[in-house]
């Protein structure tokens, strides 16, 4: 490992796993219709306003036996796993794409997907502001990586429409409409081929996943598609110049 390295991934382990407890917020607040910005973090339970040295990420929970400092009621593992599973994404996102403006979006948009899998799972709702966000996202790819321009349009276009015939044909029954945003947000970020293979893959996981949840779990045949879609983007952002140019060399 070089010394750029040795430098670069902790930091970015760091402001991910940083990043990661402003997420948990965010997971709470946001089906609450709360303000996730002015209102100061606090127990849930006796309503103590954490200080500073309470909200180390991860550090702090281990510190506190994953209990209120005050109140001493238990503390969700959601917490820490949150925060560390951020710097893991930012770490390996990095790693695939560099420090690059691609790379620092990526990382971005791994946390939108984050908070919207959890929020979606729970809910069964993607918060409209999520897909607002990670389209911002896409204007600004598109902006840094201009002249593949046509790239982002159509990927803009081209999942959310497919999408879009199926909510329509089935009269919103077989898709929700924040399935079509989100992938047409998505998709202007991530371009046409890396959207379509996104979406590939988030159907195959849905397919396989799924029906294990419903006979192991007793889960209802109603699914929240959010997580699966967010799973597909994941591995499109991080592999799908490789799965791409696979799949075209066998041509």
């Amino acid at each position: 490992m070089n010394d750029y390295a040795i430098i670069i991934y902790p930091l970015v382990f760091i402001y991910g796993i940083v990043v990661g407890s402003f997420l948990n917020v965010c997971i709470y607040r946001i089906p609450r219709k709360e303000n996730i910005v002015t209102t100061p973090s606090h127990c849930m339970s006796c309503g103590y306003e954490l200080k500073w040295y309470d909200l180390i990420p991860v550090f702090s929970w281990l510190v506190l036996g994953g209990k209120c400092r005050k109140c001493k009621a238990p503390v969700s593992v959601q917490y820490p796993l949150i925060e560390l599973a951020n710097g893991v994404l930012w770490l390996v996102t990095i790693y695939r794409s560099g420090l690059t403006a691609e790379g620092i979006l990526y990382c971005l948009f791994l946390s939108a997907l984050l908070v919207l899998s959890i929020i979606d799972f729970r809910t069964f709702e993607i918060p409209f502001g999520i897909n607002v966000f990670i389209a911002l996202l896409g204007v600004v790819r598109l902006c840094t990586d201009s002249s593949q321009w046509f790239l982002y349009v159509i990927g803009f276009l081209l999942v959310s429409g497919i999408f879009g015939i199926v909510y329509l044909l089935t009269k919103g029954n077989g898709m929700g409409g924040g399935d079509i945003k989100l992938m047409a947000a998505a998709g202007l970020l991530l371009g046409g081929p890396k959207v379509f293979l996104a979406m590939l893959l988030g159907c195959l996981l849905a397919v396989v996943i799924h029906p294990i949840r419903m006979k192991v779990k007793k889960e209802g045949s109603k699914l929240a598609f959010g997580p699966y879609l967010a799973a597909g983007c994941v591995l499109a952002a991080w592999f799908g110049n490789e799965l791409i140019g696979w799949y075209l060399s066998l041509w």
